[in-house]
Formats: C-alpha cells, sequence, structure tokens
C-alpha cells in the first residue's frame, strides 16, 4: 500500500478526526489521529506493519516492543509476519504475581525496536525506553507511523535513530490535494497548518 492509499485508508475509517481535542502533551488541536480504530480494520493494520516493517528492514534488532496500547496490536502483527518475538511493556507495575514491568522472554543485552503509532513530544516513547534499558536491553532504533511535529523528532534523535513513514504536513497535505474532504475539514486542515508554519 502506498503512503497515499494508506492516508486515504485512515481517513476513510475515521482514524483522522477533526474538531477539538486534547492531546497527552496537554496542547490542544484541531487534528487529532485516532490510531485505535485500525484494530478493527485486519488490512489496514498488516499495511500498516508492513509498511513499518520495510522502514526498518536496514536495522538490526532481536524483539519488538509496541508502546503501550495502540501501537501493541502493529507490535504483534508484525511478529506474526515476521516470526520475530515480542515483548511487553506494563503501563503500570503488578504488585502481585511477578510483579514484572516487562513480559515475555528477552535476555541481556538484546536489541529492541520500539514501535509507535504516533509520535507528538516523544514522551511515551522516551518511557518505554526507559523500562526497556532498566530490563537490560539495548535500544537504538524506533519506528512510529505518523510524527505529528511538535517536538518528538528532536527530543527522539538526540539518543535514537527515529524511522517514521508519515509527518502529519504529509498526511493532511495529501487529503488536501484529494477531492475526499468536506468544506469543513478542508477549513480545519487548512487552519491546522497555518497555525503549525506560524
Amino acid at each position: 500500500m502506498t503512503n497515499q492509499a494508506l492516508v486515504f485508508s485512515l481517513y476513510e475509517i475515521g482514524a483522522i478526526q477533526f474538531g477539538e481535542f486534547k492531546l497527552k502533551s496537554g496542547k490542544t488541536s484541531t487534528i487529532y489521529i485516532n490510531l485505535r480504530k485500525i484494530i478493527s480494520y485486519p488490512a489496514i493494520l498488516r499495511a500498516i506493519a508492513e509498511a513499518m516493517w520495510e522502514k526498518v528492514s536496514g536495522c538490526q534488532f532481536d524483539l519488538v516492543c509496541g508502546v503501550p496500547y495502540t501501537a501493541l496490536p502493529i507490535a504483534t502483527c508484525l511478529s506474526l509476519t515476521h516470526n520475530i518475538p515480542m515483548i511487553m511493556r506494563r503501563k503500570e507495575k503488578k504488585d502481585y504475581g511477578t510483579k514484572q514491568l516487562i513480559e515475555g522472554e528477552f535476555k541481556a543485552k538484546q536489541r529492541c525496536l520500539i514501535i509507535e503509532d504516533v509520535i507528538t513530544t516523544g514522551g511515551s516513547i522516551i518511557e518505554t525506553a526507559a523500562d526497556l534499558l532498566e530490563a537490560g536491553l539495548e535500544v537504538r532504533d524506533l519506528v512510529a507511523l505518523i510524527d505529528r511535529e511538535q517536538g518528538g523528532n528532536e527530543n527522539l534523535s538526540k539518543q535514537y535513530r527515529l524511522h517514521t513513514l508519515l509527518t502529519i504536513t504529509e498526511v493532511l497535505n495529501t487529503l488536501l490535494a484529494s477531492d475526499r474532504l468536506n468544506a469543513s475539514e478542508r477549513k480545519s486542515i487548512e487552519q491546522f497548518l497555518l497555525e503549525k508554519s506560524a
């Protein structure tokens, strides 16, 4: 699937939303990328996982780990398709059972690829990487579907190699160049791009 086809697919399933949204970073936005929807569309989920795999084909890693929770299905899809072991980072440590923060089989010094859906400031990836490093793993490469271009790339590229498929600007310009948007959506995008470039 081409990047353009992927953008159109995300728009068609309502994963690109327009309105007034508060982001995890605390900022507000007129555009929201809700990739939780892809779990209900196996073909799109597979296409995203495959595009990410191609993006990191030159990288070396022993394991994959999706940032909880939206990237977990993408990581699972990648793991199953390419027979690469997956580990999972809990958002909260259990106070019962094994009390582990990182679930799955791994050995110290193994290299882990972190998978993320959307990057804003990079905070979620930094938290995930810190826990993986504390568990004795190595992290060099990160892959994400969309970079919202709000500082995440700059924050992450100091320590890691970041591979992104799309930027928010590319996503929105692809939609603007099509005839798929209604007048309200077109206005939201134009406003967003105007504020972004200010």
